[in-house]
């Protein structure tokens, strides 16, 4: 039971690292990352807040990835509502600074990314699943026979268009995160020594099963221990 408690912990932080690093580049200031135009976008249009832009995002994708065959996960569903929940929180707190120049901004938005880089192996490490939009990127790269990175960019360059057209902000920022986030979660990944391709993820029957087979294990030795 420790293990698996340990394992939310870092799924749990790695989404609240998550959420404060999007925040962090979007008070970098000069340009969104490409989802986050689109959630930005559809907030302005229909006068929601960002987290439940985000929220409505991430179930919608869901939905589809299911009806593409993947499987979700525990993981994934956190992924979904806790982002959203704490872009809102973090938001309201008003505790990350928004860049008043070029240069701040910059410096913002790469750590932001770094931020985000470590919050994704926080968040895979769990091994709970993958979120939604990665989700998506697997199962129209298994359908189409497209190639991962071919597939990913179709996904952002549509998320940047769309969003655009709602409204979100479209800058340098934009370009410099699409092409550094690759290099940042892959900096991250080998100082941390973290192999990602690695962690095998599991389904949400396959964490019910673990955590209640767990704990009817758990029950059991304090029965034994008190007869004894």
């Amino acid at each position: 039971m420790r293990q698996i408690y340990i394992r939310l912990l870092f799924l749990v932080g790695g989404l609240f690292l998550y959420a404060l690093g999007i925040i962090v580049t979007l008070h970098a200031n000069i340009g969104y990352a490409p989802w986050e135009v689109f959630h930005v976008g559809l907030a302005k249009t229909v006068g929601i807040s960002i987290g439940a832009a985000s929220i409505i995002t991430g179930l919608f994708i869901g939905i589809i990835t299911v009806f593409l065959g993947e499987k979700l996960g525990f993981g994934t569903v956190l992924n979904m509502v806790l982002i959203g929940v704490f872009l809102d929180v973090i938001l309201k707190l008003n505790i990350v600074p928004v860049a008043n120049d070029f240069v701040t901004g910059t410096i913002m938005l790469i750590a932001g990314l770094f931020i985000i880089s470590l919050a994704t192996y926080f968040y895979i490490g769990s091994a709970f699943g993958a979120g939604p939009r990665d989700s998506l990127m697997v199962a129209l790269t298994r359908k189409s026979g497209l190639s991962v990175g071919v597939c990913r960019g179709i996904i952002e360059l549509l998320a940047v268009i769309i969003g655009w057209k709602l409204g979100g902000m479209l800058g340098i920022g934009t370009i410099v995160s699409a092409f550094a986030i690759g290099f940042c979660v892959q900096t991250t990944f080998a100082l941390l020594k973290f192999d990602a391709t690695a962690v095998k993820h599991e389904t949400l029957e396959q964490t019910y099963r673990n955590f209640f087979s767990k704990k009817e294990e758990q029950l059991c030795t304090e029965k034994v221990s008190k007869n004894y």
